[in-house]
């Protein structure tokens, strides 16, 4: 069995592997003696999950791996586990089932169980099955007591202790009822949504422009909803998102614009275009792709006690000076380790155990 001291430091040499991978340092420059081999796959399985799923573009894979290269550091990783009481106990089986519309969305549970000195089992989606099993390699390549720790299968999953299961509203529902005689955490449909005062700053909704648009919007981090005070000019959204143009470049998202475009047009639904991104006035929060729905607001007051209500489907509120703990613009894809999925503390699940 590993000690912590041996978990966290194979995690943060993973990090540095990233670091080096994402800066593409030589072999003179590299933070950490590793077989080239490992370099070469890498970008190799880059290559090959573009082609198993058009969705992960490698600007879009890259940004994953540099956010774990920030992520994995040992400030970060110390800071994090500041508040547990991770001991040497007997260690669990936790079954992992990871939702692919995210390159490695499923990676931070991994972390999670492994940390904490449990064994993993993990079902992937087959929307993105090549670059996790990877990372594992290179944890146990920098500690090797840690093979055998983790298990990918496609099979039914089975002798377990506890389950992390994340998946839409409809799956959520026979994963309650699967699960129902084990410890879980079952994750349902979020999305994020941003409060505009008005006094944003050209660049801060430029920022904005990332959470909307990083990953092509698929993430539950992305901000599908924005909410506007009343008669807010919306070209000033238009106008700072002008940039992030080029996204309509790629295919599937053009697609999606196309479809959505043709439906509203032929149902006579009103919206605002761009050429890259549509403006729809709606109650709901969770919009398509190449959409935002966007809503006016009376008061802040009860624009808080709107969104309280709202609070199970929302993962983030991007804003500035709204409520405490709001994402600043530009950062809902760049969580932090203690920046939990659905505000579910991960760890102290998995320590209770």
């Amino acid at each position: 069995m590993t000690s912590l001291t041996e978990r966290k430091k194979s995690f943060i040499n993973l990090g540095k592997f990233l670091s080096d991978f994402c800066q593409k340092k030589t072999d003179k420059t590299r933070d950490l003696d590793v077989p080239e081999e490992y370099f070469e796959r890498l970008q190799h399985l880059i290559q090959m999950s573009k082609i198993n799923n058009p969705w992960f573009t490698e600007e879009n894979i890259f940004l994953s791996l540099e956010s774990w290269a920030e992520a994995l550091t040992e400030s970060h990783i110390d800071q994090w586990l500041v508040p547990y009481e991770i001991n040497s106990t007997p260690p669990k089986t936790i079954a992992l089932i990871a939702a692919g519309n995210l390159p490695m969305v499923g990676f931070h549970d991994l972390l999670c169980v492994l940390i904490c000195g449990h064994k993993a089992v993990v079902k992937q989606s087959s929307k993105d099955k090549f670059l996790m099993p990877f990372m594992v390699e290179i944890l146990e390549y920098f500690e090797s007591a840690l093979s055998g720790q983790v298990v990918f299968t496609e099979e039914k999953l089975t002798d377990f202790d506890a389950v992390i299961a994340t998946g839409s509203n409809n799956t959520s529902r026979y994963f309650e009822y699967y699960f129902r005689n084990k410890p879980h955490i079952i994750r349902k449909n979020r999305t994020s949504v941003a409060v505009l005062s008005g006094n944003e700053t050209k660049e801060q909704l430029s920022e904005l422009g990332k959470d909307i648009f990083c990953y092509f919007g698929m993430g539950c981090r992305n901000v599908s909803k924005i909410y506007i005070p009343e008669n807010y000019d919306l070209n000033l959204i238009f106008n700072a998102l002008y940039d992030y143009h080029p996204i309509i470049n790629h295919d599937k998202y053009a697609n999606n614009y196309d479809y959505h475009k043709a439906i509203y047009l032929m149902n006579g639904e009103e919206f605002l275009d761009n050429g890259f991104l549509m403006l729809k006035k709606e109650v709901q929060l969770h919009s398509p792709t190449a959409v935002s729905y966007y809503e006016y607001y009376g008061s802040e007051l009860q624009l808080k006690e709107t969104l309280k209500v709202q609070d199970s489907d929302i993962q983030c509120i991007v804003s500035h000076n709204f409520i405490p703990n709001e994402v600043p613009f530009g950062k809902t894809q760049q969580p932090q380790l203690w920046d939990y999925a659905d505000g579910v503390d991960t760890v102290n699940f998995l320590l209770k155990i």
